[in-house]
């Protein structure tokens, strides 16, 4: 029976990894189709989020088998319960991305502004995606940690790029100012993609140590 669990527990850390991997696949493409002003990747983008979204049903079914008919106790219940909530997140990343795609869609490419360093913030979002589930599947508690530091990485961007925007609209009087404002919108998901990731680092933190950010023990 053990042995029977354990393998469940395999595949969850598969499909974890994977629908990590979609979600990082599309933050890359996002923030391509943003700086080639690509319709049909970004209507590309909004199909696979679907993919995401199917993932999450699949590994919730997955999870409630796993509590009904193994009856996990301890390490093994914090393990399942932060899966369930970490897919939570994941999905909403996908979301997300979909978000950046509709902006790229609707919105024509401001070929006047510098949005190299979007490419920068989103890299460093989709690394926290990566590092966080990579820290659940290795259960390794510092590199959870670290992801939480690296928020603070994500943050600093938007603020800088924000910033830089805002200025950008002064100076050209309120020119451009809609398209500008969409690539501001940008960077906000992007500040989001990692807050979610940040929130997935504290589940795996609770699945190892049983305490969550808000103080609570299991």
């Amino acid at each position: 029976m053990r042995n029977r669990f354990d393998r469940q527990l395999q595949l969850l850390d598969e499909q974890l990894t994977h629908m990590g991997e979609l979600c990082e696949v599309a933050i890359a493409k996002a923030t391509d189709a943003l700086q080639q002003g690509d319709v049909e990747q970004a209507k590309a983008i909004m199909a696979a989020d679907e993919e995401i979204d199917q993932m999450e049903k699949d590994i919730e079914r997955l999870c409630l088998k796993l509590l009904l008919q193994q009856q996990p106790v301890a390490k093994d219940l914090r393990r399942i319960s932060a899966a369930l909530k970490m897919i939570t997140d994941m999905e909403r990343i996908g979301d997300q991305t979909s978000d950046i795609a509709e902006i790229v869609i609707s919105s024509n490419q401001v070929t006047e502004v510098d949005i190299k360093k979007i490419g920068v913030m989103a890299a460093a979002a989709s690394k926290m995606v990566r590092e966080s589930v990579t820290a659940y599947v290795q259960k390794d508690l510092e590199l959870a940690r670290k992801v939480m530091l690296e928020d603070d990485t994500v943050d600093s961007y938007f603020n800088e790029i924000r910033d830089e925007m805002i200025s950008y609209i002064k100076e050209e009087q309120g020119h451009n100012g809609g398209k500008i404002f969409d690539l501001i919108m940008v960077t906000k998901y992007l500040e989001r993609i990692g807050d979610h990731a940040t929130n997935i680092a504290e589940w795996v933190e609770f699945s190892i140590t049983g305490v969550h950010k808000d103080g609570a023990r299991i």
